[in-house]
């Protein structure tokens, strides 16, 4: 099982390269993570948007631009429908979001055209680590789906099963994250963790063991979750955190890393293939983090279907 961000870049080069297609590919930030990416022997990369503006940054910042393929695309839902394109017929395995807002390129992952598009909801797993714990932690959702109901966490835990699977963890305790550690009638969150557990104890959740409602420090604390007489198995041990709702996932994500300077990176999960997303604001490294879990992801669904067959 991987535990630290070094672990998941030293075997996505091991998986690797894979192609990524990113949209919209004018960003600094994100060039430098594809390119560090291509140095790595992680991934190459085929860059879509304004070729003149991607080749001013490379200039600027000492990339060897020429190593890349440059589709010319100056509008950004053209450029964005264009590396959707590129995933849906096989010339890359990985969609990456450049300086372009969410909407505009989930809009192009969700259009039947291309057939990305699958039965399940997308939704967005933030995987962080945080110094003095010895795993990663899989936050959800914290970018994309606003208000879930319990239909829609539990199918937002099945995607982050799937992240944590891909990077080993095979059976990965969830912690359904509310205030309190009792179902609470006036707290819609402590009903739907209750009804979330069951789901998990009847065989319907599959894949993990599912423990709820749970307060972040019970969650992840083992002395928090002694203090409180909490025994069961997910506490003080949770590997996914599945927040209550987004503001509270979009909190926590920051938190870690402007609070506790924390490493973390962001993918979305649902459609045929990983979705690389994370905030404009952030750094290449967290671009790079990202990208390497997005190989790691393209890797076992091959290996799954390899299986299959």
């Amino acid at each position: 099982m991987i535990t630290r961000f070094e672990e998941i870049v030293k075997i996505s080069q091991l998986k690797g390269p894979k192609t990524i297609a990113v949209a919209v590919a004018q960003d600094c930030e994100v060039l430098l993570a594809v390119n560090s990416a291509r140095e790595l022997g992680i991934a190459a990369a085929i860059l879509v948007g304004n070729e003149a503006e991607i080749r001013q940054i490379a200039q600027d910042n000492h990339i060897a631009i020429d190593k890349f393929k440059i589709i010319d695309q100056k509008d950004s839902i053209e450029a964005c429908r264009t590396a959707v394109r590129l995933v849906a017929q096989g010339e890359a395995q990985i969609v990456m979001k450049g300086l372009v807002d969410t909407a505009v390129i989930l809009k192009a992952v969700l259009d039947k055209e291309f057939g990305l598009r699958t039965e399940n909801v997308l939704s967005h797993v933030a995987v962080a680590g945080v110094t003095g714990y010895d795993r990663l932690f899989y936050i959800t959702d914290a970018a994309m789906n606003i208000e879930p109901d319990v239909a829609v966490k539990k199918q937002i835990i099945q995607n982050a099963v799937q992240v944590a699977n891909a990077l080993g963890n095979d059976n990965p305790k969830v912690a359904c994250i509310c205030a309190v550690e009792k179902v609470n009638t006036k707290m819609k969150a402590t009903l739907e963790a209750e009804a979330l557990v069951k789901m998990n104890q009847a065989g319907e959740l599959t894949g993990c063991l599912v423990a709820g409602p749970l307060a972040l420090d019970n969650a992840v604390s083992p002395e928090a979750a002694k203090h409180k007489g909490i025994t069961q198995p997910v506490a003080g041990n949770a590997d996914i955190l599945l927040m209550p709702f987004i503001e509270a996932g979009n909190v926590l994500y920051k938190s870690i890393v402007f609070f506790a300077r924390g490493q973390i990176a962001g993918i979305i999960v649902g459609a045929k293939a990983p979705i690389v997303l994370t905030s404009r604001a952030d750094s290449d490294i967290v671009k790079l983090n990202s990208i390497a879990i997005g190989v790691l992801m393209a890797s076992k669904s091959e290996e799954e279907k390899s299986y299959e067959r």
